[in-house]
């Protein structure tokens, strides 16, 4: 079986039902009522409702995995492809469900659209392509692009969720989007997820987080700004992770024991909805640099083997955002929201490659410019909108 996961309104339904492998399927959805009830009280004769099943928002019902894990088991041969499922939260991560369908499925996370997704080119960034062609030629490469030049805070604004992001032309309407959406997401999804005493205190905390976009992730410091114990800190955050909103970005290490043990960035899943929680006005670096992460997850989920998104921190305070790995190279990236950067934006990235000359392949300083330039010894200064 496949199992997609994502964010509630990323657009799993649409593509379950759409896609020309659905055709022979039957579409049952645990968001009706009476699907939700037969699921429940007939969980055998519920899967057993077509030779062919997709099943959207699994998470609703639990005690349906064990069910499925029978159906899976019990057929000799197995027959690939007999279940899709769509859950709206990390099945993995949730307490509630102790079947991980290990050896019978295989998970796949939709993510919010990518910018390169919704000018309808079908794709995401250069990703792959910088660690196909050669350093040298990453110049030429960028150069090449016949992307239109975008301006990031407008794109912060749309984020990627598909209503907002392609069908709403203002900022007020996608106001009104986003506020029914986190109420929704607060009333009714959490509810499967966990009991959630204080919802004030919950959206307080996504406030917090989100006015943190790109920091390390100090439970001491959210529980003291938002008056909230820090072991009910750590259960939020957690929630918010299992249900594809928050999103932790682990230490670059060659030893990868030490990358569990380091303290993790925070970022959101998309940034036009973190935007919109932390109230502020303007867009900041932060959320360039999660625009930038937002693209870069979707590119990691498509891939087998799945490359590692990660940062780099010194103990004297250098970092370089995002350390790509894939195959046993390094790309660092650093993200600047000025339009001319300088000599100083580029002291972490040849401080990473003089830590790693054998595994890194080159530098890349994405900026808010229209220039495409050699900034430092196989270090490319490049507008964001050229890669992304």
């Amino acid at each position: 079986m496949v199992v997609l996961m994502g964010a509630r309104q990323t657009g799993k339904s649409t593509l379950v039902q759409a896609e020309p492998f659905s055709g022979d399927r039957l579409y049952l959805t645990l968001d009706d009522l009476s699907a939700q009830e037969r699921a429940a009280t007939a969980a055998d004769d519920f899967v057993r409702s077509a030779p062919r099943l997709t099943i959207d928002e699994v998470q609703r019902q639990p005690d349906l995995i064990l069910a499925i894990k029978r159906a899976v088991d019990g057929d000799r041969p197995r027959q690939r492809g007999r279940f899709l499922l769509t859950g709206s939260a990390n099945l993995l991560l949730m307490k509630r469900i102790s079947e991980t369908l290990a050896g019978r499925a295989t998970y796949v996370p939709l993510w919010p659209l990518a910018r390169r997704e919704r000018l309808g080119l079908g794709r995401v960034g250069l990703w792959s392509e910088l660690f196909e062609t050669p350093v040298e030629d990453w110049y030429a490469l960028v150069q090449r692009q016949a992307v239109a030049t975008a301006d990031w805070r407008a794109e912060v604004r749309r984020g990627g969720y598909p209503t907002p992001a392609v069908e709403l032309d203002s900022d007020g309407a996608r106001t009104v989007w986003f506020d029914g959406y986190v109420r929704t997401y607060l009333e009714r999804d959490l509810q499967d997820l966990a009991a959630i005493d204080n919802l004030l205190d919950f959206r307080r905390l996504m406030r917090a987080a989100c006015l943190r976009l790109g920091n390390l992730v100090n439970q001491a410091e959210l529980g003291r700004d938002t008056r909230i114990p820090r072991a009910t800190v750590h259960r939020y955050l957690n929630l918010l992770e299992t249900s594809y909103q928050l999103v932790r970005l682990e230490p670059y290490a060659v030893n990868r024991t030490k990358r569990l043990t380091k303290t993790p960035k925070l970022y959101w899943s998309d940034p036009g909805l973190a935007l919109h929680l932390s109230g502020e006005e303007e867009p900041t670096g932060g959320h360039l640099e999660n625009l930038v992460l937002a693209d870069l997850l979707a590119w990691r989920d498509g891939l087998v083997p799945r490359p590692e998104i990660l940062y780099w921190r010194t103990t004297t305070d250098l970092e370089v955002d995002f350390v790509l790995e894939h195959r046993g190279e390094l790309i660092p990236i650093e993200v600047k929201a000025g339009p001319r950067p300088g000599s100083g934006d580029l002291r972490a990235l040849q401080t990473f490659r003089a830590e790693y000359p054998d595994l890194c392949r080159g530098g890349l300083l994405l900026h808010a410019g229209s220039d495409t330039q050699w900034l430092g010894e196989r270090i490319l200064g490049v507008p964001w909108h050229r890669v992304v």
